[in-house]
C-alpha cells in the first residue's frame, strides 16, 4: 500500500516514510532515551546540558543539585510543549509513582495533563520516576488489596490478565515496538512485563541527537520483521497468536501511543 507522505517532514524523513506500509504501524512504541551524559561529554559540557538538550527524566541515583534542575527542566519543558501537543491532537498521561515527586512539579504535570486531556489522536506517556520491578511490586499490592475488599484472599487469584489489569499501564496496549538509543543493549528496567513481545530496535543515535527519521527508521525496520509473539512462525498470519489478550488493549486503527523514559 503506497503511503501518502504528511506535510512538514524533510527529505530524508519522507524517503523513509515513502517506504512504510501504513497498514502495518505499531500501535504502540516505547522509547528508552539514553544518552544525554555522553552527548554532553563529547562536546565538553557539564551534564545538565545533555539534559537540557534531551530533556531526561531517571533522577532517583542523581546529586541533589542534578535532581532540582533535572525537576525544573521538565515543568518549562511541559509549559512549552503543551501547546504542540494540542496542535497535534496528543493526548499526554505519565507513569510512574508521582507522588513521590515535589508538589510543585506534580501539580504542573497535572496542569499540563488536563490541558490535552480532550485530545483524541495519540497517547503520549512519559515514564517519571519509573522503575518495571516497582510497577509489579505496586501492581502485585494493588492486587492484594482488591482481593482484601472483595471477599478476602482466600479468593484471591492471580493470572495474566489480572497483573496486566493493576500495571500503571492498564489502560494502554502492548508496545509493538521499543527503541533504545545511544547503542546500549539492555531494558534498564522499562516495562518489563510490557515488553514480552516487542521488537526491540537498538540505535547508536544519543538521545539529544534524536530525530524523526530515526523514528522511521526504527518503524521501518520493524516492518521487516515477522510477529511470532512467541508462536511459531506463521502463527500470528493465521490467527493463532500465543499473546496475552488484554480486554482494554483495542484502538481505532488512528489512536497510536508512545511511551518514553530517561
Amino acid at each position: 500500500m503506497q503511503s501518502t507522505i504528511p506535510a512538514g517532514l524533510d527529505r530524508k524523513e519522507a524517503e523513509v516514510y515513502h517506504r512504510l506500509d501504513p497498514a502495518r504501524l505499531p500501535r504502540h512504541i516505547a522509547i528508552i532515551m539514553d544518552g544525554n551524559g555522553r552527548w554532553a561529554r563529547r562536546r565538553h559540557l557539564p551534564r545538565v546540558a545533555g539534559h537540557r538538550a534531551g530533556v531526561a527524566s531517571n533522577w532517583k541515583k542523581r546529586p541533589r543539585s542534578e535532581v532540582d534542575f533535572l525537576m525544573g527542566l521538565l515543568c518549562r519543558f511541559l509549559k512549552a510543549e503543551v501547546p504542540t501537543l494540542n496542535k497535534n491532537n496528543i493526548r499526554l498521561e505519565y507513569i510512574g509513582r508521582q507522588h513521590e515527586l515535589p508538589p510543585t512539579v506534580q501539580e504542573k504535570m497535572e496542569w499540563a495533563r488536563q490541558a490535552t486531556a480532550h485530545n483524541t489522536g495519540m497517547v503520549l506517556t512519559l515514564a517519571l520516576n519509573y522503575s518495571a520491578r516497582t510497577e509489579l511490586v505496586d501492581a502485585f499490592r494493588s492486587i492484594v488489596d482488591a482481593a482484601a475488599r472483595n471477599g478476602g484472599l482466600d479468593h484471591l487469584e492471580i493470572d495474566e490478565d489480572a497483573v496486566s489489569q493493576h500495571l500503571y499501564t492498564r489502560h494502554l496496549p502492548d508496545p509493538d515496538l521499543v527503541i533504545r538509543t545511544s547503542g546500549e543493549m539492555r531494558l534498564s528496567n522499562f516495562l518489563l512485563w510490557q515488553l514480552a513481545y516487542a521488537e526491540i530496535y537498538v540505535t547508536p543515535t544519543l538521545w539529544p541527537e534524536f530525530r524523526g527519521v530515526h523514528l522511521l527508521e526504527g518503524i521501518a525496520e520493524y516492518q521487516k520483521r515477522e510477529r511470532r509473539y512467541g508462536g511459531l512462525a506463521g502463527d500470528a498470519a493465521h490467527g493463532h497468536s500465543s499473546r496475552p489478550h488484554h480486554p482494554d488493549h483495542h484502538q481505532s486503527s488512528h489512536d497510536k501511543s508512545t511511551t518514553g523514559r530517561s
